[in-house]
């Protein structure tokens, strides 16, 4: 007994003297760009809380006028404020955004659309993860809806509703895919027009475990809800890699980035999750250190041609064979289009 004792003693002794080591290397790349964004317009979704809100505070305090777009309007008010008093820059705005509801989605475009003339930075921040089975409004699985479509993609094969209009959607996959593919669809012309622009997607080391799976984009025939995550996050690095193609010659680049596994809101629905970070959460990267490479996708000068890229820890990073089939990224770039009811050319 005295010698178990003795080796957990002498255990947990060692951990704490590499702990500072351990968490200098969870903490990861630093943004180092000094580029200022006087006169620039930023789009971030999901941006009350967490990641996005560290973001959103880095470029307000950078001169950007910061549209924070998020469900809970208080809690975003409540967010701004803040950001507006650390900054002292009072262009920090609250817009309502539901990426589970395509009319929502709609809404906040065209408001936007109205209110500003130029768009040069927008980040698809907003998700969520480890979700009990659910569908948003439209009818897509939580995840592949919020994450990704958040409009009406089409699966193979098509499944008319009774009214004969769109498909519905079978997977948490789709839910978090659609909200955002909706999004930057509707906002795209207007980064257009404000080029050099620049669309920041999240997505997740997590991708690696991912599938596409069109058979059951839905998740109906077989579901979990660890899966449908990381489905929905290599969703985020095909679709980043398909929108580059679509965006050559534009001046608007992209980009799909893994923040870190980061002390934040996202693990909510898993009690065994909240458990493990609350565990870890000294070796955890803290929000601003999650924002670092959002931010450096966002402002750092020369990334032009790596547009389409998957980055980590501020540098380009590597990424599964499944997020690299042109033919995937192809297929569901047209499903998400069908199920959403757009043209997307």
């Amino acid at each position: 007994m005295m010698v178990i004792l003795g080796l957990l003693t002498s255990f947990l002794s060692f951990l704490y003297v590499i702990a500072p080591s351990i968490r200098k290397f969870f903490a990861g790349g630093v943004c180092r760009t000094d580029v200022q964004l006087p006169g620039k317009i930023v789009v971030i979704t999901g941006a009350n809380t967490g990641i996005g809100k560290e973001t959103a505070r880095e470029l307000a305090r950078r001169g950007a006028r910061v549209y924070i777009a998020c469900r809970d309007v208080l809690k975003g008010e409540s967010a701004a404020s803040e950001i507006r008093a650390d900054t002292k820059n009072s262009q920090v705005l609250v817009r309502k955004l539901d990426l589970s509801d395509t009319k929502s989605i709609r809404a906040f475009a065209e408001g936007f659309l109205a209110e500003e003339k130029q768009l040069h930075i927008l980040i698809n921040n907003a998700g969520v993860m480890m979700c009990p089975y659910s569908k948003t409004a439209d009818g897509f699985e939580t995840h592949l809806g919020v994450n990704h479509l958040v409009h009406r993609p089409t699966l193979y094969p098509l499944s008319k509703t009774s009214q004969g209009s769109h498909s519905t959607l079978q997977s948490s996959l789709l839910a978090l895919l659609a909200g955002h593919f909706l999004l930057t669809h509707l906002l795209l012309e207007r980064l257009k027009e404000s080029a050099p622009a620049r669309v920041v997607n999240l997505s997740s080391v997590v991708h690696i475990a991912g599938k596409i799976r069109f058979h059951d984009l839905q998740g109906e025939k077989r579901y979990s809800r660890g899966f449908a995550y990381c489905h929905s996050k290599l969703a985020n690095v095909l679709f980043t890699r398909q929108l580059a193609k679509k965006l050559q010659g534009t001046g608007v680049t992209t980009y799909s980035v893994h923040p870190g596994i980061v002390r934040s809101e996202l693990v909510r629905h898993s009690f065994l999750m909240c458990l493990l970070w609350r565990l870890f959460s000294p070796f955890l990267k803290s929000a601003r250190e999650g924002a670092q490479t959002s931010l450096h996708c966002a402002l750092a000068e020369g990334l032009e041609p790596l547009s389409g890229k998957y980055f980590s820890d501020c540098k380009r990073a590597w990424v599964s064979p499944r997020a690299r089939n042109n033919k995937t990224a192809e297929r569901l770039w047209a499903v998400s289009c069908e199920l959403l009811g757009i043209q997307w050319k």
